[in-house]
């Protein structure tokens, strides 16, 4: 059983049974479903189902269970992998992305290069059946799509804020704009920006290690996101809450608190447990903690949201 579940108000862990109760039901009434025919021997039908175990806030968020499998020649469903989802509204980068098919299944990770976080971002891949139509499954690189991108995580802290000044915000926002722009020209092989990057990351070393001796490290660094543990998609993240909002999980009335994180000018949602978040989530404050990344590609023939499912009827 996937551990993210507790993110989305399982505390207890349901039985097996008990939850493949719950997907057999579901799939009767999904608050999305999409089919494609998919190109193997067997010439099956690729499905998806969205489970909603909550109703859908008023920022458009809700947390359930998505279902992924394939129907045979006789019209029966055969689910290959299920796994807990926060839908997502907000816009997160509009990057150019590419997906590539996990191994194990019939699923896919998504990668993008945001220039402001500095890593490589690896997450699950939500609309896998509008992947599969819009792209055919070529693997390439997308242009003129956005991502939004959402998160589970299973314990995290809230900090309160390091104190700014109004000089302080836009030199912050300047040293960003001036950073991403360097990059950039990195990445198109300009040396003299490779020469420039690196002597501000041995600078913004030297400061952290003067001042480390009589100051916390979380006074001096605002915020982070860097990959964590052995899977790809698993991510250390701190940033300042945006917004936040609570869902209830109508199944165990147990609350999940669904953040707006800004990390590094990277904005996001996180959804968490209510009893695992030390601290009250406040706009202003930060959050700290371990994330499991996930992602829809919003291809320029969508609609930017999970509507009812007379708006996903894709036969």
């Amino acid at each position: 059983m996937n551990q993210y579940f507790r993110a989305i108000g399982f505390s207890d862990p349901p039985k097996r049974k008990e939850m493949y109760n719950l997907i057999e039901e579901g799939i009767q009434t999904p608050a999305y479903r999409a089919y494609t025919t998919f190109d193997t021997e067997e010439e099956c039908l690729l499905a998806q189902f969205n489970i909603a175990l909550s109703e859908t806030s008023g920022e458009g968020n809700h947390i359930g269970i998505t279902v992924c499998g394939q129907f045979d020649e006789n019209d029966e469903f055969f689910p290959e992998y299920f796994y807990p989802y926060l839908s997502g509204m907000k816009i997160s980068t509009r990057e150019e992305s590419s997906v590539e098919k996990r191994i194990d299944s019939e699923s896919y990770a998504g990668v993008c290069d945001d220039m402001r976080v500095g890593v490589t971002l690896i997450y699950r891949l939500h609309n896998i059946v509008e992947y599969v139509k819009n792209t055919h499954v070529s693997f390439a690189p997308m242009a003129n799509t956005s991502i939004c991108l959402t998160a589970l995580s299973l314990d995290g802290i809230v900090m309160l804020p390091i104190y700014k000044s109004d000089a302080d915000r836009r030199q912050k926002k300047n040293t960003e704009i001036k950073r991403r722009q360097l990059m950039n020209a990195a990445k198109s092989g300009d040396e003299a920006a490779m020469k420039e990057l690196s002597i501000a990351e041995m600078d913004t070393y030297a400061n952290v290690l003067s001042h480390i001796q009589y100051e916390d490290v979380y006074t001096l660094v605002d915020s982070y996101f860097m990959p964590y543990g052995a899977e790809c998609d698993l991510y250390s993240v701190m940033g300042e809450i945006r917004s936040c909002h609570t869902l209830v999980n109508r199944l165990t009335l147990e609350k999940v608190y669904v953040m707006t994180i800004d990390s590094n000018g990277l904005q996001f949602d996180v959804a968490i447990l209510a009893k695992d978040l030390y601290g009250e989530p406040k706009p202003g404050r930060r959050f700290k903690g371990t994330i499991w990344l996930q992602g829809r590609i919003n291809f320029p023939t969508d609609v930017l949201s999970l509507d009812p499912v007379r708006k996903n009827e894709n036969g």
